[in-house]
């Protein structure tokens, strides 16, 4: 049975640990192929564990983390994330950020994609000061050859929750694959969603 719960900026600390553990596992695969860096991942996760209004959606199998999906307000994000919108001229305090939604394999195809995405954009419009959600996403070559036999790009499911894919919107972020000498840079693209605030 998986239980799934929600915590808010430091409440996520115990679980720290499991969450880089289960970040680098996931991203180890297409289309991120990350080899990993402890350092990073506690630097990164604490971004996200400083700001009061983060939210953190835990998947639980029993005391196992298996799934994580993260929010913050943009506002709260690293400067990486907030030039793309700068530099389009949206507000920062308009739009909750949405991190990563990683789960391990063997549990997907169950609902729980949706859950994360439900859980986050719930919880940005509880907050009621928030226009727009947004994510990025890694840029890769559909020719790659390194891409895993089978892999189903998400574009689908994102579109289908409503969120429209930005032309004009990217980042780029330093980090090394699996048999690189060094890390390297990433492109990765925007989708946004306007945040329907209900009546």
């Amino acid at each position: 049975m998986i239980d799934v719960k929600t915590f808010r900026g430091a409440q996520v600390e115990p679980y720290l640990d499991a969450v880089a553990a289960l970040r680098i596992a996931v991203f180890r695969d297409w289309p991120y192929l990350y080899a990993g860096d402890r350092g990073y991942e506690k630097q990164y996760l604490a971004t996200y564990a400083k700001s009061p209004e983060s939210l953190f959606v835990l998947a639980f199998d029993g005391e196992r983390v298996i799934g994580a999906s993260t929010g913050i307000p943009l506002s709260d994000e690293t400067p990486a994330f907030q030039k793309p919108f700068r530099d389009r001229g949206i507000a920062l305090g308009d739009v909750f950020y949405f991190g990563e939604s990683v789960l391990l394999g063997e549990y997907r195809g169950h609902g729980l994609g949706h859950r994360f995405f439900d859980e986050r954009e719930g919880y940005a419009r509880s907050l009621g000061r928030f226009a727009l959600t947004a994510f990025c996403a890694v840029e890769r070559d559909a020719g790659d050859p390194r891409r895993s036999v089978g892999h189903r790009d998400n574009d689908a499911f994102w579109l289908k929750r409503g969120y429209a894919r930005q032309d004009d919107m990217f980042c780029e972020l330093d980090w090394q694959e699996i048999g690189a000498a060094q890390a390297s840079i990433h492109r990765l693209r925007f989708w946004l969603r306007t945040l329907v605030k209900l009546a």
